[in-house]
């Protein structure tokens, strides 16, 4: 792409546009360029607020916009795959935020339209590119830890707002797909490979939608996962990684910071270790400029999305039937 500044649109005026505003607005290689909504009068009232050069009152205009080369797709969960293939198709490449898909048929779609239009896709797992992450995948990787064994993390909080769009079942709405997906994400990286068998227990809420969420899933060499999340318990999060020859707990494993602390357990000892870390959504930023202007394949493979999907379908499979789902 000769380009060296890639400019891009939000798809939207969602809340989490919030986060990736300051780090496209500081990175040297993007530029925020234009806000669209449903509303014009909507769109211009962002637009201003945030600094925006142009405001546009459809989705259309946004995907038609010459101007424009990477979407950033932070509609709710149930739009995402839609608007990614139209945003493809449109010629634009599309950061969608997770999940990016509700079914491994819309997974197909995204893969197919990215194949087509020659477009970098890639889901927007901000933890995934965060030295923190980096370093606890290089401890497993290199044998810190001996064999792994298992991996247990939690991700809870309360969502007590009327009306919130992650209520809503129409619109991908429910723990399991909101922050049950950053554990499950999180316990497949570290494994290096997708579950064999998943079993999963739901409380369902008024909306029809999983409120809490327990998991299970058994990965091949007899490694073994257990995970929760959930709309209707107090913050809670972590992840800790088990093997044969000493442990990790990573206490900010989905949000860290610039300064963060794991604890690597070995014999009688703990050793805490400080990793400095960076802007959390920085790195997915300048991911997308590595795979658009350098051609490095995205952290975050459509591969892996697909795998994260299915994990979370079977895991809802296995919550309705009362089974464990072979994947």
């Amino acid at each position: 792409m000769a380009a060296k500044i890639l400019r891009w649109g939000l798809l939207s005026t969602a809340h989490i546009n919030n986060a990736l505003i300051p780090p496209l607005k500081a990175s040297k290689r993007n530029r925020l360029m234009a806000i669209a909504s449903r509303s014009q009068a909507t769109a211009e009232s962002y637009a201003h607020k945030w600094k925006i050069p142009r405001a546009l009152g459809s989705y259309e205009a946004l995907l038609n916009d010459p101007g424009i080369d990477v979407i950033y797709n932070s509609l709710p969960n149930g739009l995402h795959a839609e608007w990614t293939v139209k945003a493809l198709h449109a010629g634009k490449h599309v950061l969608c935020e997770k999940p990016m898909a509700m079914s491994l048929a819309e997974m197909d779609a995204i893969q197919i339209a990215s194949q087509q239009t020659g477009r970098v896709v890639a889901e927007a797992f901000m933890y995934r590119h965060h030295p923190q992450t980096l370093k606890v995948k290089q401890m497993v990787a290199d044998g810190s830890l001996g064999k792994l064994q298992m991996i247990k993390g939690s991700f809870t909080f309360m969502l007590s707002r009327d009306g919130d769009v992650r209520l809503d079942q129409g619109l991908g709405g429910g723990s399991i797909w909101d922050v049950g997906c950053y554990p499950i994400s999180y316990a497949r990286m570290i494994a290096g490979a997708e579950p064999l068998e998943v079993f999963g227990w739901q409380i369902t809420g008024q909306t029809g939608i999983d409120t809490s969420f327990t998991g299970q899933m058994r990965f091949p060499d007899d490694v073994h996962a257990q995970f929760d999340c959930s709309f209707a318990s107090p913050f809670h999060s972590f992840m800790e990684i088990v093997g044969t020859e000493g442990a990790l707990n990573i206490p900010v494993p989905f949000k860290p910071g610039k300064k963060e602390k794991i604890y690597f357990s070995h014999g009688n000892k703990t050793e805490k270790q400080e990793i400095k870390g960076q802007e959390l959504y920085i790195g997915e930023v300048e991911d997308m400029a590595d795979a658009i202007l350098l051609g490095q394949p995205p952290r975050v493979s459509l591969e892996d999305s697909r795998g994260n999907a299915a994990a979370i379908l079977a895991l809802l499979a296995s919550a309705r039937s009362g089974k464990p789902v072979a994947l």
